[in-house]
């Protein structure tokens, strides 16, 4: 069993990500997750989970409980330890600090030696809130485990895996090509996971822009195609790609095929049943120059054309689209609404 710290504010959100790289993934608080197990490769391309840890156990948030809990348990290794303590968004008032001397304690009496640069080990003690406060203070309606005690939960795992956080060096402003309205990195990537992508499988995005979701995508290894209709957004998304996926001071050590080429969304030249997944970001209604009826027909053919040569699909946009989605023959797996600022909220629909 693993413990997964969430990241970000939308913990089911995480969670769904994380199950492109976790098995029997299940919350048990705000910003924690359980999981049956892990792909380290894939857990290292996450977006939305921070570290995963092989579980040691959970109990109430408090550091008396953490500490009989270690002492309890069963420990099969050896050397150097280093404690990390962490309170979830500072919700359960623990200190950090105490929980670290304590729990270290337990390990120097059960033969560790501490290092806190290079540890062989690291034991990771998180304390987190079991449901997220309302605005007004009451509490929310997250689905967690009501099990580990009314005043929160703690959770003690060895690390085991940390994912790459280096979604700084792909923002927008900073690529090769950069339009306005481009895709973060971080949410780019997440949307990708989300569809599934990995190595050996294939990717289109039919409206690609700068090539933003094909760069994340292509960067966990799976093999992408993009497809605009400008042909200067083409351009772009080549000069993208091969910025990231080609280039020796950027590309991973096997970042998938990509190929990019100028192309109606509602008519794609490709066979039935030819991608594994499709991801797009439609246009916006009030930032698209394409007036309302247009747009309809746009994103309903994209949908329907989506739904001919792939079987799942990942739909970012202003509004749901989930009526044109459903008339396209596809099913409604999940939505996730994501506010960006006071004007925009992007929904995220998975659909199978």
């Amino acid at each position: 069993m693993y413990l997964l710290e969430l990241g970000g504010e939308d913990d089911a959100f995480a969670a769904r990500e994380a199950g492109n790289a976790a098995t029997g993934v299940e919350r048990i608080g705000v910003g924690l997750a359980t999981a049956g197990s892990v792909a380290p490769d894939r857990v290292r391309g996450l977006a939305y989970t921070h570290r995963a840890s092989r579980l040691v156990g959970r109990t109430d948030a408090a550091i008396d409980s953490a500490v009989a809990l270690l002492e309890a348990a069963g420990i099969d290794r050896e050397g150097s330890v280093a404690v990390r303590a962490r309170d979830v968004r500072g919700a359960t008032g623990i200190s950090t600090s105490d929980a670290e001397r304590a729990l270290g304690q337990v390990l120097v009496d059960r033969g560790f030696t501490v290092d806190l640069d290079d540890p062989d080990h690291e034991l990771r003690a998180v304390f987190a809130p079991l449901e997220e406060p309302d605005e007004d203070g009451g509490d929310g309606d997250d689905e967690t485990d009501p099990t580990a005690g009314e005043g929160g939960v703690c959770a003690l795992g060895w690390l085991a895996v940390e994912s790459t956080r280096d979604f700084g060096d792909r923002m927008p402003t900073d690529k090769p090509f950069f339009q306005p309205g481009s895709m973060d990195p971080l949410l780019a990537r997440a949307v990708v996971n989300i569809a599934g992508a990995a190595p050996g499988q294939r990717l289109l995005d039919p409206m690609c822009g700068t090539g933003g979701v094909l760069v994340e995508a292509g960067l966990v290894g799976a093999d992408v195609v993009g497809t605009d209709a400008q042909a200067k957004m083409v351009a772009g998304a080549t000069e993208n790609l091969s910025h990231f996926l080609d280039s020796a001071d950027h590309a991973i050590e096997d970042p998938g095929d990509w190929h990019v080429c100028r192309g109606d969304a509602t008519r794609l030249p490709l066979r039935d049943d030819a991608i594994d997944a499709v991801v797009f970001d439609a246009p916006y209604g009030r930032q698209s120059k394409i007036e309302t009826h247009a747009l309809d027909d746009l994103v309903a053919g994209a949908l329907a054309e989506a739904r001919r040569v792939a079987d799942r699909c990942v739909v970012v946009a202003d509004r749901s689209w989930v009526e044109q989605a459903r008339a396209a023959g596809w099913a409604v797996e999940d939505t996730f609404e994501r506010r960006v600022h006071r004007s925009l909220t992007r929904y995220v629909v998975v659909l199978e």
